[in-house]
């Protein structure tokens, strides 16, 4: 068994326009006075990291690194959701997922596509060149709208959705095999790998490539009402990041999963700071211990109610207290006696 390494943040809910989120050596000096150990770097947020520059030159990477030392911190990760969503996006949202991308590329669907897969070839050189062997992300969505259709959806619409993800994913998924670098999905509703099913529907089509993994976030699965213990124990070779999320689901005669259109304050699933919500993280992080699980625990803040730097200061405490430093031995050997192999025959009964 291995100890969890951590608590690391997760800096998207966090970079602002405003000190000390605005720059990643401000953002570092006060995650190290809260107590983080190390910093997940969003890969799009051009405040914080170069992308383009990492993947090219290591002097960068190591002034990144430097950086981070000074206040003993490393980089445990990066992430690139936003590259990820863009790489499948259903007209639907095309306006909104404009957003993400350069304004030359806004509503030109096909150049914008062309532009996330070549940032996340980068975002994988970039991470082996940081010695980082994992990096997360979103698969993005086809099939997502029709998710639960009446009409119902035609024969095929479902393979064909899954067939082109694949052929788009693919070829990243070679860029980080080159690389020694895993890709762990959030599984995360709106996304077409969103629970266990749609994961190895695209892990089959993809060869069962042996880069695309899980980051396991359990408070998408309160809010689908999966059973997020069994999924640690069918995917464990699979899990590979893991965000440590808080949630809770209070259904009612008004509504329950689809949450009725209402803000996030109203819906009766919403995120909630670590130990505010009902995800069982003590069975989780046992879970994790368990199977092995060698990554870190990286908080990703997200709440309807709480202040962030109150919930980033209360969530290193709370990681801090449920990392479970494995046993080197075990309990009841005081207990034990040598005894060869006659002796186990003789307990037997084997002549």
């Amino acid at each position: 068994m291995k100890t969890i390494k951590g608590p690391s943040l997760h800096l998207a809910q966090f970079s602002d326009a405003a000190a000390p989120f605005n720059s990643l050596p401000a953002i570092a000096e006060w995650a190290a006075q809260t107590g983080f150990k190390a910093l997940q770097i969003p890969a799009w947020d051009e405040r914080l990291f170069d992308v383009g520059l990492a993947a090219e030159s290591q002097a960068y990477c190591d002034d990144i690194q430097g950086a981070l030392s000074e206040h003993g911190l490393v980089v445990s990760e990066l992430t690139t959701h936003i590259f990820g969503q863009l790489v499948a996006v259903h007209p639907a949202y095309d306006s909104m997922c404009d957003n993400f991308a350069p304004m030359a590329l806004r509503g030109k669907p096909q150049a914008r596509t062309a532009w996330a897969l070549e940032k996340l070839e980068q975002a994988a050189r970039a991470s082996r060149r940081l010695g980082l062997t994992e990096m997360g992300t979103f698969s993005g969505s086809f099939a997502w709208p029709y998710l639960f259709p009446f009409p119902q959806r035609p024969d095929g619409l479902i393979e064909a959705a899954f067939d082109e993800l694949a052929r788009r994913w693919l070829p990243v998924l070679n860029v980080c095999d080159e690389q020694d670098v895993n890709l762990c999905y959030e599984i995360h509703p709106s996304e077409d790998l969103h629970d266990g099913a749609s994961f190895e529907r695209f892990h089959a089509l993809v060869g069962e490539h042996p880069r695309c993994n899980i980051l396991f976030d359990p408070s998408h699965f309160v809010l689908q009402q999966l059973d997020y213990l069994d999924y640690l124990d069918i995917y464990k070779e699979q899990i590979r990041m893991f965000h440590v999320k808080d949630a809770e689901f209070n259904p009612s005669g008004r509504q329950g999963i689809y949450g009725g259109y209402t803000s996030w304050l109203e819906r009766a699933g919403r995120f909630r700071s670590l130990g505010d919500g009902q995800v069982d993280f003590k069975a989780i992080f046992s879970k994790l211990a368990q199977n092995d699980y060698a990554g870190w625990a990286a908080l990703e803040w997200e709440c309807c109610l709480k202040d962030q730097e109150d919930g980033a200061r209360e969530g290193v405490e709370f990681i801090n207290r449920h990392i479970i430093n494995v046993t080197s031995k075990v309990f009841d050997d005081f207990a034990g006696a040598a005894v060869d192999r006659a002796q186990i025959h003789a307990m037997l009964g084997i002549a």
